[in-house]
């Protein structure tokens, strides 16, 4: 996965931690639709290794 992607996909994790859902789709979104099918494959394990991201209190 490329750094940006995965930099994308962190900070759509700290600004749901915030309760910025908007914003946090906003950034996830481009990099998700954007990716070929190898990065998808990356980006969805990445998002299954880090659920716990979204959802732990600050």
């Amino acid at each position: 996965m490329r750094d940006s992607t995965r930099h994308a996909l962190e900070r759509a994790a700290e600004l749901t931690r915030n309760n910025r859902l908007v914003e946090a789709m906003a950034t996830a979104e481009p990099v998700i639709t954007t990716a070929d099918e190898f990065e998808s494959a990356e980006i969805r394990q990445w998002l299954i290794d880090h659920a716990d991201d979204f959802s732990r209190e600050v």
